[in-house]
C-alpha cells in the first residue's frame, strides 16, 4: 500500500463503519479490468487502464460508473488525498493495492503497466501540478474542465504532455454527445443561414445552507472557485462550438447577492462575446439561478437546446417544428471510451488541450473585464 499515514487499524476502523469489514481482505484478491469484465462482457481486451484522480462526487457517481460501462476503458487505480475512502473503493471496484496511490507518492504510478491514463477530477488549483506529474510519468492525461486556473498553466499542461508524448485531453463531455454535435454540425452548414447571436446560459441555484464559515472549495477563490470557473466554461464552451469562430472581444459583468458565501469568487457572472463576422453571444452563469438554455438566432429561423447541459434528457428544438433528442446511455462512458480509442488508435483526441486552452483565454478576459467595470477587452 502506498504511504498514507494509515495503519492497519484504521483501515479496518474505517472497513468498520462503512460495513465493509467482513467483505474485505485489506489485499484486494481482484483486479479492477477483471470485475469489470464481468460487469461488462462488451469490454475489450486492450482495455485503456484508467486512474481516477480525486475521489470527490463527480469521480464517484459519474466517471466511476461510466468506466464500468464503457468498452475501451476501464478503471484500474485511484489516487486520493482521504484514505478513508480507499475500503470502499477498493471493495466496490475491485482495485488491487498495488494500485492504490496518494498525491504524495502519486509518481510511483510510472513503474505501473496497469495504468495508461489519468483521470484528474481535483480541484480546480491542482489539475496543472497533476498534469505535469502524470505527464512525466507517461501516463496520458483526462482532465476536468476547467482546465486550469488561467492560460498560462493551461499552455503550460499542453507544453508538458508534448514534450513527454502523451495525449491530453479535456472533459468537455458534450463535445461527444450527439445532441451538441448536431449543434456543432449546424454552425458549419448554417441550415437557417448566418448566425447572427448566440444565447447560452448554464447555471443553477445553491449554498444557501452552506456555513460561510467552512465553505466547499468551490466557493473559495484559492482552489479555483466561483461560478464561471465551474458552470462558466459550459456557456463559453457551447458559445464557441455553436458559432463555429473563436471570439475576438469580451465584455463582462458579476453579480453577488450573497456577499458571505461570495467572497473573492463570482455568484454570478454575464459576459458577451464578439465573433468575427459580426455574431454576438449573450452569456451568463450561475450559483445562484438556474439557467440552462443554448440558442442560435440566425437569418431564416432559430434552434436551440434546452437543457442544454445536464447528464441526461438533452432536448432540441427548431423554429421550424423538428425536435431532436438523441439518447446517450450515459455522457461520460461515451466521452471516455472517444478519449481512451484515440489512445489505442494513436489518433488526435476529440477535445485536446488546445481546446481547453482557447476557452481559459477567454475566462482570463472575462475576469479581468468584470474586475475593470465592464471595459471592453481585445482578444
Amino acid at each position: 500500500m502506498p504511504q498514507l499515514g494509515i495503519t492497519r487499524r484504521h483501515l479496518l476502523a474505517a472497513m468498520a463503519g462503512a460495513g465493509l469489514a467482513g467483505t474485505l481482505p485489506l489485499r484486494a484478491q481482484s483486479q479492477a479490468r477483471s470485475a469489470g469484465d464481468a460487469m461488462n462482457p462488451a469490454r475489450r481486451k486492450d482495455s485503456i487502464g484508467v486512474a481516477l484522480v480525486g475521489l470527490g462526487g463527480y469521480a464517484t457517481h459519474q466517471l466511476a460508473p461510466g468506466l464500468q460501462l464503457a468498452q475501451h476503458c476501464h478503471l484500474a487505480g485511484i489516487v486520493t488525498g482521504s484514505p478513508q475512502k480507499i475500503p470502499a473503493w477498493q471493495a466496490r471496484h475491485g482495485i488491487p493495492d498495488r494500485n492504490v496511490y496518494s498525491y504524495d507518492d502519486f509518481d510511483r504510478i510510472a513503474d505501473n503497466p496497469d495504468i495508461q491514463a489519468v483521470y484528474i477530477a481535483t480541484p480546480n488549483d491542482l489539475h496543472m501540478p497533476l498534469t505535469l506529474r502524470a505527464a512525466s510519468a507517461g501516463k496520458h492525461v483526462w482532465c476536468e474542465k476547467p482546465m486550469a486556473m488561467d492560460a498560462a498553466e493551461a499552455q503550460a499542461m499542453v507544453d508538458a504532455c508534448r514534450a513527454n508524448k502523451v495525449q491530453l485531453t479535456i472533459g468537455y463531455r458534450l463535445q461527444h454527445e450527439p445532441n451538441t454535435r448536431r449543434l456543432m454540425a449546424m454552425a458549419r452548414e448554417k441550415p437557417y443561414g448566418k448566425i447572427l447571436k448566440v444565447r447560452a446560459d448554464a447555471g443553477f441555484n445553491a449554498y444557501d445552507d452552506v456555513d460561510p464559515a467552512n465553505k466547499p472549495w468551490r466557493l473559495l477563490p484559492q482552489h479555483g472557485g466561483g461560478a464561471m470557473y465551474d458552470m462558466g466554461v459550459y456557456s463559453l464552451n457551447a458559445a464557441r462550438y455553436t458559432s463555429g469562430q473563436e471570439p475576438v472581444a469580451v465584455t463582462a459583468r458579476q453579480e453577488i447577492r450573497r456577499p458571505a458565501l461570495f467572497e473573492g469568487v463570482d455568484e454570478t457572472m454575464h459576459f458577451t462575446l464578439e465573433f468575427p463576422d459580426g455574431t454576438v453571444a449573450e452569456c451568463a452563469t450561475s450559483f445562484g439561478q438556474d439557467m440552462n438554455t443554448l440558442r442560435a438566432d440566425c437569418e431564416r429561423g432559430w434552434y436551440e437546446l434546452s437543457p442544454f447541459q445536464t447528464y441526461d434528457g438533452l432536448k432540441g428544438r427548431t423554429s421550424d417544428g423538428k425536435v431532436f433528442a438523441d439518447a446517450v446511455p450515459h455522457q461520460q462512458a461515451r466521452q471516455m471510451d472517444d478519449d481512451a480509442l484515440a489512445i489505442l488508435q494513436g489518433t488526435a483526441p476529440l477535445v485536446p488541450g488546445e481546446e481547453g486552452v482557447r476557452d481559459m483565454r477567454v475566462v482570463d478576459a472575462v475576469y479581468a473585464s468584470a474586475r475593470d467595470g465592464g471595459r471592453r477587452i481585445v482578444l
